[in-house]
């Protein structure tokens, strides 16, 4: 993070934001961290305590500081991890398991958060940022960002059960839907299927197995818009290249 002489926050000029939503833009902390920041009296706003995490400020000229530390705009950071099997998509697990951020090696000091999800017995694709805007149009359902799985499942997926994930199916008053599905490959008892989704629900593709009566027996995201997994090891984390980045702009519309 940038220190010295307490300077003004850069970014997009005269956006008036919440306190705590500004110190996550800036990339100091998530909001819920910064709202608690705020109410202890951490926080300064023009060298004034501030502790209501509500209070507006105008980002382009407001100065920051925490615990009398000035805060600028961090570096915009962008990494992919291979999720292993058996690794929680949290910071901290009060279960004591590990986390995709014991994963992170020398960027785990970043301030960054998951985009997105994924549960811990799924594999794969699993993106992480400091920019909390571009997280966002990641997420958003309008934006329509595909995720694409490749699926194991405990049966010869055929013509019907294609169909089926892709018609939809209700379940817990959700409805539940894939954009696309195909056969990847076969065995004698079961077989690998690629689901494509443009929305986010909770375990939505086991969900959505269960429905048919299907079982999952392995899940591992290998592209996430433009973004594919490729050949990077499991476990293994690494930057984004500016047209990665660049390109998953262009997947929302930026």
């Amino acid at each position: 993070m940038k220190r010295g002489n307490i300077r003004k926050a850069r970014t997009e000029g005269g956006k008036r934001v919440m306190i705590a939503r500004a110190l996550s833009k800036l990339g100091y902390c998530s909001r819920t961290e910064a709202e608690a920041l705020v109410r202890a009296g951490r926080v300064s706003l023009d060298g004034r305590t501030v502790t209501d995490p509500t209070a507006w400020l105008d980002l382009a000229a407001a100065r920051l500081a925490v615990d009398g530390k000035p805060v600028a705009a961090t570096d915009r950071v962008h990494l992919m991890l291979n999720k292993p099997r058996g690794v929680v998509t949290t910071r901290q697990d009060p279960e004591g398991r590990p986390t995709v951020f014991d994963c992170l090696g020398g960027f785990s000091d970043v301030h960054i958060s998951p985009v997105g999800r994924l549960d811990m017995a799924s594999e794969g694709l699993l993106v992480f940022t400091n920019d909390t805007e571009f997280a966002q149009a990641l997420l958003d359902p309008e934006t329509h960002v595909a995720k694409t799985y490749h699926v194991q499942i405990d049966r010869i997926a055929d013509d019907a059960l294609i169909g089926a994930l892709i018609a939809g199916v209700e379940d817990e008053g959700e409805f539940l839907s894939a954009k696309s599905v195909s056969l990847l490959r076969a065995g004698e008892r079961n077989s690998w299927i690629e689901i494509v989704l443009t929305e986010g629900r909770n375990r939505q593709i086991r969900r959505m197995l269960a429905a048919l009566d299907t079982a999952c027996l392995r899940l591992v995201r290998v592209r996430f818009g433009s973004l594919e997994l490729g050949d990077l090891g499991k476990g293994a984390v690494r930057a984004l290249t500016e047209a990665e980045v660049e390109a998953l702009r262009r997947d929302v519309g930026k």
